[in-house]
């Protein structure tokens, strides 16, 4: 894997609000170039990062690029990527910008190995031949995932999104560098650290929409905060029996995060409300299908079973909806 650094240290002044996000970035972030393998596709690898269409700490653009803000072990950071011909430029800023640039190879997926994956099912195989350039992204950082994660537990994406903004552009912080652009708040934010996240009021939690078992499974896991992050650089089991130990983390929030943090090819989703049913009317005509059943059919791709996922996902084929939606609730207003 090709990469080269090429470092500005210079403070970094905000752009227009109307500036154009295909322009070249500020120069006062520091840079580095990555060359993908082929076939790759930057939009899959990173789209299970974003948090809705309106995630504080995400953006992409039409001209391909993406920025997003993470709170690294140096610091707040803001990283763009975009590619360009065959090789992938990223520009960051802020004190973490060294530590993104750094991580950026396993965070558009070098340490993934597609080719250890074989289809076994006609519709797997014709997915997998449609979007050859999906590679499993690995972050390196857990409670980026895992707050999130907590928020989507039991509740529709729409609520999970709404409180994840809400909670992150008043307690976190913006993003170092240039805002990327026009669009719905150009300003990224950077979510808050965990001491921060510690020290919200139970009132605040109630506003953005979040009950008390969720607010409560959050601040036992920001308190060992430094316990959760070590999980990034272990196996998936023993991140997951790691992730586990905290009550109200079980195998569905786990591997969630360890998707995303440790980019893990077996953590399958287990718990899901929608995901038997897809998987279980992708593969065997059964819409009704149960974890158990779920799981039997996913066996063939032990080791895989992620990627197995996704690619099922990325076909469309889903059945038709027989049941409402489940209810948007807004508990800030109870």
């Amino acid at each position: 894997m090709a990469g080269r650094f090429a470092q500005r240290p210079v403070p970094s002044p905000r752009r227009p609000r109307n500036a154009d996000p295909a322009d070249p970035a500020d120069p006062a972030g520091i840079r580095r170039q990555w060359t993908p393998p082929e076939p790759y596709d930057l939009g899959l690898v990173l789209g299970p990062l974003r948090r809705g269409p309106a995630d504080p700490t995400f953006r992409a653009y039409p001209d391909g690029s993406v920025w997003r803000a993470s709170r690294t072990p140096a610091g707040p950071g803001t990283l763009r990527v975009v590619r360009r011909g065959g090789v992938v430029e990223a520009e960051a800023w802020g004190a973490g910008a060294a530590w993104m640039l750094d991580q950026l190879p396993e965070l558009l997926g070098a340490g993934d190995d597609p080719d250890a994956f074989v289809p076994r099912h006609r519709l797997v195989v014709e997915a997998q031949r449609r979007r050859p350039g999906l590679r499993l992204c690995r972050t390196g950082l857990v409670l980026e995932s895992l707050i999130p994660s907590v928020l989507e537990q039991k509740v529709t994406t729409v609520e999970a999104y709404r409180a994840w903004r809400i909670l992150v552009r008043k307690h976190g912080e913006p993003a170092p560098g240039p805002a990327p652009g026009p669009g719905y708040g150009d300003q990224l934010y950077v979510m808050p650290d965990a001491r921060t996240w510690a020290m919200i009021p139970s009132w605040e939690w109630h506003k953005a929409g979040v009950d008390a078992k969720r607010s409560s499974t959050i601040l036992r896991a920001v308190r060992v905060a430094r316990r959760m992050e070590e999980a990034a650089a272990m196996e998936p089991e023993r991140a997951a029996a790691r992730l586990e130990l905290i009550p109200g983390i079980g195998p569905w929030t786990a591997a969630e995060v360890l998707q995303r943090s440790n980019g893990a090819p077996d953590a399958v989703t287990v718990g899901d409300l929608h995901l038997p049913g897809i998987i279980g009317h992708a593969l065997a005509g059964d819409r009704d299908a149960d974890d158990a059943a779920m799981l039997e059919l996913l066996a063939p791709y032990a080791g895989q079973r992620h990627r197995a996922t996704r690619l099922i996902l990325l076909s469309g084929r889903t059945p038709a909806r027989r049941a409402p939606r489940m209810e948007v609730r807004n508990i800030a207003r109870l």
